[in-house]
């Protein structure tokens, strides 16, 4: 299995830049931006799903139009920190479908949450009612967002080729 972005040929790179822009693509449209025919491109990407660099495609929806504006940061620490108490929390957080990204984090805390939803009294909620009795969880800091300045990562931005 290729782990290893350095792995990847100019093709494939160019393949994971238009399809970061535009996954609904059609195979000869691709083939015809990358500068190959249409078999080669779709063994290409084939190679790509079945290689797990490429790990699914979904739809881009707009949480602000669905009236989910209220983001969140919370820093999260934990009682316990050792690996079977990192296994139950991050099994348990995962089944909170406000929380739209967790990272473990090195630092003065354990965890980094991006949480949003409709309103203030709604993230209240959540916090309350949810990520504090969430296995583990000592206490919680949270940071509201005021305005998003950048989402999307480097492939979205087009930063992986070069």
């Amino acid at each position: 299995m290729q782990n290893d972005f350095t792995a990847l040929d100019r093709f494939d790179q160019a393949i994971l830049a238009v399809l970061a822009e535009d996954g609904r693509i059609s195979i000869a449209d691709l083939a015809r931006r990358i500068g190959l025919s249409k078999s080669p491109t779709q063994a290409r990407l084939r190679r790509l799903e079945a290689d797990g660099i490429i790990t699914g495609y979904r739809a881009l929806v707009d949480p602000i139009r669905l009236g989910l504006d209220h983001v969140a940061f919370v820093e999260v620490r934990l009682t316990d920190t050792r690996e079977a108490a990192l296994a139950v929390f991050n099994a348990a957080v995962s089944r909170i479908g406000e929380i739209e990204q967790v990272h473990l984090i090195a630092g003065n805390f354990d965890y980094l949450m991006k949480v949003r939803t409709h309103s203030m009294a709604e993230y209240r909620r959540v916090l309350a009612e949810r990520i504090s009795t969430l296995p583990h969880v000592s206490s919680t800091s949270t940071y509201v967002a005021m305005q998003a300045v950048k989402e999307g990562g480097p492939l979205a931005a087009g930063a992986i080729e070069g």
